[in-house]
């Protein structure tokens, strides 16, 4: 059986190619437009993995993990913030709510999946 990934992100070309990668990397994916739907189907079914982008309408991605990492089931799974934000105080923002781990779009696709293959196994 496949493990679940979550993919959150308000551009559906970003949920389409992260969702492949996810593929790739052996997970069934799942997509959400943004941050309030990313927890409405985080809270529907549990995932192995969660990738989320920043800035999104509605709730954004440190919100998210925040609110997450309050919920039992994903106190430990990882979570990855996949976003055009590379500053330091953002990346420490993001360890400060729980995220596993940054990546910087735009993605190499075989680097990502190395990257989650290492973090989820």
């Amino acid at each position: 059986m496949a493990k679940k990934a979550l993919t959150v992100d308000d551009t559906t070309s970003m949920r389409k190619m992260v969702a492949f990668a996810l593929k790739q990397a052996g997970f069934d994916a799942v997509e959400a437009p943004d941050g309030q739907a990313g927890l409405n189907e985080a809270k529907k079914q549990t995932f192995d993995l969660i990738v989320t982008d920043q800035n999104m309408p509605g709730m954004d991605g440190l919100t998210l993990i925040k609110t997450l990492r309050g919920l039992p089931q994903y106190q430990r799974t990882p979570i990855l913030m996949l976003t055009t934000e590379a500053g330091d105080t953002m990346k420490a923002q993001g360890r400060a709510a729980g995220a596993t781990g940054w990546v910087v779009k735009p993605f190499d696709p075989q680097r990502f999946i190395d990257l989650i293959k290492k973090i989820t196994t």
